[in-house]
């Protein structure tokens, strides 16, 4: 289908009393195809309906063109025709003769008589027969908001552009006229554009939804997609199986837009002081008990001992909070799963390299695999028993939980799949879900386990809904676990205050170490800023050293390492074994500028600089790597050691370009 409708790149520019300038649109690309329904959405102030004048021709971009059907909109028209929500009726005249003003002005050259058919064809399309001869004054809300469509179509625009035509009635009459929209739309195949706030309106009536991030210099965010087949009816919307992820997929966007929203009004100029470049910082975390160091160093004060005076700590509920608060820049660094640096300087994010440094390894360990409570009441202990249940099970579908496509979770929950056997992809289904909701999930039914980090773990155990199955420290003992991460030109702008950084949590770290702090430690995390979960669900000590244990109560945790020799040194090696981990499953080709890549994003430098001005030794290199199938990684032939491996995914490998500000796949 042709484009229709194009938004080539437009800005908008409002000119301030009092001198300076507004930035309301910037930068717009989108394409409408004929009999297409599109919703725009976002935040008040984010420019929809400043868009939607563009394209009604009310106003003119100040950069960029808008074409309908390849001519240049330059003027308003009866081609295109707005709805408003205030109505916009002629008190002093009837419902016939709203409708007919539009027509007679529009259609002066048709007969009377078939002005007059069309005028009578469109009261009755909108249900108003009886009401045709009243003035609107004598109309509900729904009744006017009808003349007003039914005006608009009398018309035959070639586009209908609705600006929240339904926000201001009640429930009931708003789920009719939707119906009723819908049904005109698709018998008239009318091409609209609409103006909503309402998320389950957007779906109901959309083909596709574009979402607009906060002005000033509003973008579009993101565009879905809406699967959901037509005519559809509103019930049926809400069974349909995309109809809750496209609504959750709208609401974590708004949600994370008013929050970027809050850290902007938040922030201040780049303050400089104590020889470092900035100390006012933005730092991101999941609420984990990894996250113990972050809540250390600013709660003990060792963020302010290395001069970072204004360090505020941002609570994200999933790790795509946190991609998007690096990817957005509105993060200044945040704790990572350790895939996560790897993973979205290769182009993880929507196929854009976004080039991210590591320079410390917050912790290791620290994660498990935990299954329903029903697996173990059957006999399943072990990843064999596992393997059993499932070929048992063949006709039934399995869902597992992890985090994050670039978190060991994930990587670590294929590795132990597959070494059993049961290809990831193939044999169970992987599904992404925010830790905090696991537990949740689990007890629903909805997933039949997860690989997790604490708490999450032994909280299923503790209220019993699950079992821990296998702990990381079996499958692999001292991985790396969470990570801090920067932007690459963040790091080059900052680099004194990237080494502070670096030394704040080194020093966290330690604290975290010593059993001593445990018990204060737990407190801490169990507060609403941190983890906001009963204290019980926390362990932070080692009292068990055992790597799993399945006898009653079934209540072993995994255990974290914060620090110890060699635990915080950023390795190469690690990072390429996790780099070929996501090519094995097809999330990244495997670079064949390898070593290139991993200078660029492991800064073992920086590491170094900080620890020695802390007085900490760091000469030690870490051993091979060789997880619980006794399968050794070779750093030295990583495209021979993915080739050996029996359950994989058809990789590729390819050549990544490096230049001095960002990377791309050749």
């Amino acid at each position: 289908m042709s484009v229709f409708v194009a938004i080539d790149c437009i800005d908008k520019v409002f000119e301030l009393t009092g001198g300076g300038s507004y930035i309301a649109l910037k930068g717009i690309d989108l394409q409408i195809k004929k009999g297409e329904f599109v919703s725009l959405i976002g935040h008040s102030g984010c420019g929809k309906s400043t868009l939607l004048n563009t394209i009604a021709g009310l106003d003119l971009p100040t950069e960029g063109i808008v074409t309908l059907e390849g001519q240049k909109i330059t003027r308003p028209g009866p081609d295109r025709m707005v709805v408003f929500q205030n109505y916009s009726l002629l008190p002093w005249r009837t419902v016939r003769e709203n409708i007919a003003l539009a027509v007679n002005a529009a259609m002066a050259d048709l007969p009377v008589s078939e002005r007059r058919s069309i005028i009578e064809h469109h009261i009755d399309m909108v249900g108003l027969r009886q009401h045709a001869d009243k003035h609107p004054g004598m109309l509900s809300g729904g009744q006017k908001q009808r003349v007003a469509i039914a005006r608009a179509l009398a018309i035959r625009p070639k586009l209908l552009l609705l600006d929240e035509p339904f926000g201001a009635l009640d429930a009931l009459t708003r789920g009719n006229l939707q119906e009723q929209l819908m049904q005109i739309c698709e018998e008239n195949q009318v091409t609209a554009v609409m103006v909503t706030h309402d998320v389950d309106e957007a779906v109901l009536l959309s083909d596709r939804i574009v979402m607009l991030t906060n002005g000033p210099e509003s973008k579009i965010g993101q565009i879905l997609e809406v699967d959901i087949p037509r005519p559809r009816k509103r019930m049926e919307v809400v069974e349909h199986p995309s109809y809750y992820s496209l609504r959750s997929e709208m609401i974590y966007f708004l949600n994370q837009q008013k929050r970027i929203k809050k850290i902007r009004a938040r922030k201040t100029a780049v303050v400089a002081r104590h020889g470092l470049e900035k100390v006012n910082l933005d730092i991101g975390f999941v609420p984990l008990a990894a996250c113990a160091p972050l809540a250390v160093a600013k709660e003990k004060g060792f963020f302010a001992k290395h001069g970072l005076d204004e360090v505020n700590l941002v609570r994200e509920t999933s790790w795509r909070g946190i991609v998007d608060g690096i990817s957005g820049g509105y993060l200044d660094a945040a704790q990572m799963p350790s895939g996560m640096p790897v993973w979205m300087t290769l182009g993880g994010v929507e196929n854009k390299s976004i080039p991210v440094v590591s320079a410390l390894t917050l912790t290791r360990n620290g994660n498990a695999i935990t299954l329903a409570k029903h697996f173990y009441d059957e006999g399943v202990y072990s990843l064999a028993d596992f393997k059993q249940f499932l070929l048992r099970t063949r006709d039934q579908r399995h869902t597992l939980g992890m985090v994050h496509p670039s978190s060991m979770h994930n990587l670590l929950l294929r590795y132990w799949l597959a070494a059993g056997g049961i290809d990831p992809d193939v044999d169970v289904n992987l599904k992404t879900i925010p830790p905090a909701q696991m537990v949740v999930d689990l007890q629903a039914g909805s997933i039949d386990g997860y690989c997790v980090g604490e708490p999450w773990n032994i909280r299923a155990a503790t209220e019993g809904v699950g079992f821990t199955i296998a702990t990381d420290q079996e499958i692999w003992l001292g991985h790396p676990g969470k990570v801090l991460g920067v932007r690459e030109d963040w790091a080059a702008a900052y680099p004194n205050t990237h080494i502070a950084l670096v030394k704040a949590l080194l020093d966290a770290c330690q604290y975290c170490a010593d059993e001593a702090n445990s018990e204060e430690l737990r407190y801490l995390l169990a507060r609403r800023e941190y983890l906001s979960t009963d204290v019980s669900y926390i362990y932070l000590g080692d009292p068990n050293p055992d790597a799993c244990n399945l006898s009653q109560p079934m209540k072993q945790y995994a255990h974290h390492q914060f620090f110890g020799q060699g635990v915080n040194r950023p390795s190469r090696t690690e990072h390429l074994w996790i780099m070929t981990q996501m090519a094995r499953w097809g999330d990244v080709p495997l670079p064949r500028n390898w070593v290139e890549i991993l200078e660029r994003v492991c800064r073992v430098g920086v590491f170094s600089t900080a620890a020695r001005e802390l007085g900490l030794d760091v000469n030690y290199s870490r051993s091979s790597i060789e997880l619980f199938d006794g399968v050794s990684f070779n750093a030295e032939d990583p495209i021979g050691y993915l080739n050996s491996l029996a359950i994989k995914r058809d990789f590729s490998v390819a050549e990544v370009a490096l230049d001095s500000r960002t990377l791309a796949v050749a």
